[in-house]
């Protein structure tokens, strides 16, 4: 394949909104070209196209968008944004204002997951958690 591969998300009728709200929260971001019917964007690297489809087809958790954080300050602020007139969920899922679905999760998760002594603690913590505590993670 010479062209990459890249999620057509469906607005309905804020897809330039939604493409300058995600540009303005990840770094590397930036829009590339929009029409009244589809914008082109890029978030962090990825490319996506922003479709205003209508009220047809609404998001759901079946597609999420997973975003890897080095420390709390990262958890913190991307949780922040991306709940914004949106909505938290439990174990680091969140929706934004659009609906679309997000993973705010620390990598060091995966290492406190593989220790097989410590790893049914760190899931019965996160369990309880909306958005995740590193400290607390790493207490379990």
């Amino acid at each position: 394949m010479i062209k990459p591969i890249y999620p057509c998300l469906w607005f309905d009728g804020k897809a330039q909104e939604a493409a300058e709200f995600y540009c303005s929260i990840f770094p590397n971001s930036t829009i590339h070209s929009s029409n009244p019917m589809v914008v082109m964007f890029e978030v962090n690297g990825q490319k996506f196209m922003g479709l205003n489809g209508g009220p047809q087809y609404q998001f759901n958790e079946a597609v999420s968008f997973f975003v890897n954080c080095e420390t709390q300050g990262e958890i913190d602020f991307f949780w922040q944004k991306l709940t914004e007139g949106g909505e938290e969920g439990r174990c680091g899922w969140c929706k934004d204002k659009y609906g679309v679905s997000w993973q705010v999760v620390p990598t060091i998760l995966s290492s406190l997951m593989s220790d097989r002594e410590k790893a049914p603690r760190v899931v019965e913590a996160f369990m309880k958690m909306k958005k995740f505590d590193i400290e607390k993670l790493k207490q379990a």
